[in-house]
């Protein structure tokens, strides 16, 4: 067991306990040999007793350790010690992606592109050594205190999957890709999926898929289409629209194929973004609608069910912490968002009849199956034979029964719920609002369903939660029922309901809609007021997105949607943009210069800065092509995040026509009267303009006719005679001149520009 205080490896001497998540906890530790401090992933005992699975982490977290790039939190070591397991990993100081967006509300575009780039570039070094990392998600990509953006727990999903005690569908449902709900192979292209989906809820502030349940989540994955992120954020460019809907394509061939084609589109983003260059499969943008089969929906069902059965989520941890005591961040280790799964509410009813149907098909395909085995194995021995023909005659016996059972219990209710309508039993729907309590002797005790259609909002509300329903209300429009009566509900009049089901209304909004008022430019609270308060009228839902604004006020609202003068059904949402400020923090001006454009942007986004795109381009002899080379602040000075900076791109050289005159002096060492030799070359070549052998200086350089060379090199060999010591053959020293050739530095010689 590890202790507070106790060496590990005679090394790493454990400081604290800094997080703990499904699979592990995670120690604050000082390496004593390289001296830095790192954090030791401690396997928790469940999983370090299952020898096969600590084999896999072994292996996989050894794979991983062949990583060093500057995106991914790297590890150290890996190792076994006194009855547990461990990885050595970089400790990083910051935040997870995830707590950033739940800050910020959603990220700016520039923002949301720079990080995935970074995370692409983790990615692709990974892939690049034949590492997958199958659990890409925002609670697994931390955002450092300087900018950086690093993926952790490279290789452990993998280790996790591959083992018995864990669900085939890793981490978080709402990031996975179709082919691992499915439970079938994943490869690099599961990783760009679940990028893509990062994406859109660094854009939007919200995951595309979402239900009450994790089987329900899963199936949007395979058969609903892909949300387009311009349906909340219509301001998000094309060129990145197509870029998430391209990561996240159902089929795997769709979707990019590596993570260096995806790092040049999203690249190509930040300088053109409203180019229409991502080239997507149209009938996969339309996204027809595809069933779930039975056969997947078993995986899908069995994999989930099996981690909520076993409590084994692998949710994993990243190394980061809040300091509790000072409210900033500290260098720490990882702490996962642990998520609970749950099974699907059975159906009642209907639902059961259906599947007694196809348990009866599925007895059918045993019989086919049965045969088709004993036909297959007839030359095995007889014994054998007898034992299998044996158990799969019980098998069928078993499912007789159940199913004969089943369509009495189906009966049972089918006449209960009728005879329940007609009255048989005594209920009296009129006077006591079906809240009559029903015992057939096979059920617990439960309510009838009253008659809610008709009743005002507050009444059926009222008689809902008197029988411990939870109820939700939709508000739709009705040219046949009154303005705020029920005319609908989801669970039919006389069906049996039990405290604690759910039940949705549905509430008439009338034939036009209610108008949306206009409440941009008013506080939060003012616009709130206006909106809900149902003495205005309006009666609206309320709903706060937080964002930073350069130009609104803190607290007021900055858009809302639907906009003003919209008609929409009382009581539906209006979202509220509310700003939350400049927000603001000194950073040190890079220096941009000699960068190429994309590299430069990076940069920017990564401090915080702002910038305009296109950016403009000007002649320049000191930068090649495409390097940035002018910006408006000074490299080192210090300026507040979210400046607007100003840099411009070098076209090359101006296309022109120069002369030279200069004028040649004599080296300090020069011997007057030796012969020199002057050589002109020109700029970045070895090519020489201009030669000549003198026995004097100055010499004069005239040369007219240059194209587009702004300035040469220029140097200087000749001889210089130095006293060196010689001894003779007899043994004395004496001085003696030595002559040796020597050539000058190079010295710049600016030409002047003639057209």
């Amino acid at each position: 067991m590890i202790k507070i205080g106790m060496m590990v490896a005679d090394r790493y001497e454990v400081l604290e306990k800094i997080g703990a998540g499904g699979m592990s906890d995670v120690y604050r530790a000082k390496d004593h040999k390289l001296n830095r401090f790192v954090a030791i992933k401690v396997l928790k005992q469940e999983f370090a007793e299952n020898t096969e699975f600590r084999s896999k982490f072994r292996m996989e977290a050894q794979a991983a350790a062949g990583l060093m790039h500057p995106n991914i939190v790297n590890v150290y070591d890996v190792g076994e010690e006194s009855g547990f397991s461990y990885i050595v990993m970089e400790l990083v100081e910051g935040i997870t992606l995830k707590k950033y967006i739940e800050k910020k509300a959603r990220l700016s575009v520039k923002e949301a592109v720079s990080i995935a780039i970074q995370v692409g570039h983790g990615i692709e070094a990974a892939h690049k050594n034949h590492i997958i990392h199958r659990d890409i998600k925002p609670q697994n990509i931390i955002i450092s205190k300087d900018g950086k953006v690093k993926v952790t727990d490279f290789g452990i999903a993998k280790a996790a999957t591959s083992n018995t005690i864990t669900s085939n569908v890793m981490g978080s449902v709402h990031y996975t890709s179709p082919e691992q709900v499915r439970g079938g192979f994943s490869d690099e292209k599961s990783d760009i999926y679940s990028l893509g989906i990062t994406l859109f809820e660094m854009l939007t502030g919200r995951v595309p898929y979402n239900g009450e349940t994790t089987v329900a989540v899963a199936i949007q994955h395979i058969q609903e289409p892909m949300p387009s992120p311009r349906q909340f954020v219509p301001e998000i460019p094309v060129s990145v629209e197509k870029i998430v809907l391209k990561c996240t394509q159902k089929k795997p061939d769709r979707r990019y194929q590596s993570a260096t084609e995806l790092i040049e589109d999203l690249k190509k983003s930040l300088i053109s973004p409203d180019e229409d260059f991502v080239k997507l499969d149209t009938d996969e943008i339309v996204g027809v609608t595809r069933r779930v089969t039975d056969d997947e929906m078993r995986v899908i069902k069995d994999s989930l069910h099996k981690e909520n059965e076993e409590g084994k989520r692998n949710t994993g941890e990243m190394p980061l912490k809040s300091d509790r005591r000072t409210g900033s961040m500290r260098e720490a280790a990882p702490e996962y968002e642990e998520e609970t799964y749950s099974r699907p509410r059975k159906s009642s009813g209907t639902n059961s009849k259906n599947g007694n149907k196809k348990s009866s098909g599925s007895k059918n395909n045993r019989n086919k199956t049965s045969a088709a085995s004993r036909n297959s194995k007839s030359g095995r021995n007889n014994k054998k034979k007898g034992r299998s023909s044996g158990r799969e005659k019980g098998l069928e016996l078993i499912t007789t029964i159940l199913v004969v059972a089943a369509a009495i219990i189906v009966g049972v209710i089918f006449i209960y719920i009728v005879g329940n309508v007609l009255g048989l039993f005594g209920g009296n729907k009129n006077g006591d609002n079906g809240n009559t309590a029903v015992n057939t002797g096979l059920f617990n005790t439960g309510s009838s369903m009253p008659d809610v259609v008709g009743m005002t909002q507050v009444e059926a509300e009222d008689t809902l939660k008197a029988l411990g329903l939870i109820v939700t209300v939709e508000y739709q429009f009705s040219s046949s029922a009154k303005e705020g009566t029920v005319f609908l509900s989801s669970i039919m009049e006389g069906q049996t309901v039990n405290s604690g089901d759910k039940v949705t209304i549905f509430v008439s909004s009338g034939t036009d809609g209610v108008l949306v008022p206009d409440v941009t430019g008013l506080s939060q609270a003012e616009a709130t007021v206006k909106l809900s308060d149902p003495g205005t009228g309006a009666g609206f839902n309320v709903e706060i997105v937080k964002e930073n604004s350069d130009t609104v006020e803190k607290g007021t609202v900055i858009r809302q949607d639907p906009a003003e003068d919209s008609r929409i059904p009382r009581g539906s949402t209006v979202t509220l943009y509310v700003s939350l400020g400049t927000e603001t923090a000194e950073v040190s001006m890079p220096d941009l210069r000699g960068k190429d454009e994309v590299e430069a942007i990076e940069t920017l986004v990564e401090l915080g800065l702002d910038y305009e795109t296109p950016a403009e381009e000007q002649y320049s002899d000191t930068y090649e092509q495409g390097q940035v080379c002018y910006q408006n602040y000074s490299p080192g000075i210090t300026i507040s995040t979210g400046s607007k900076i100003v840099y411009k791109v070098s076209k090359g050289l101006e296309p022109a026509v120069y002369s030279c005159h200069h004028t040649v002096s004599a080296p300090a060492d020069y011997i007057a009267g030796t012969p020199a030799t002057l050589t002109l070359f020109k700029m970045d070549t070895q090519e020489a303009m201009w030669s000549v052998t003198a026995n004097d200086f100055p010499q004069e350089i005239n040369i007219s006719g240059i194209d587009s060379v702004p300035y040469g090199m220029l140097y200087v060999t000749y001889t210089v005679s130095t006293l060196q010591d010689v001894t003779d053959m007899a043994g004395n020293v004496t001085q003696q001149a030595v002559t040796s050739q020597k050539t000058t530095p190079g010295v710049k010689v600016q030409f002047t520009k003639v057209q």
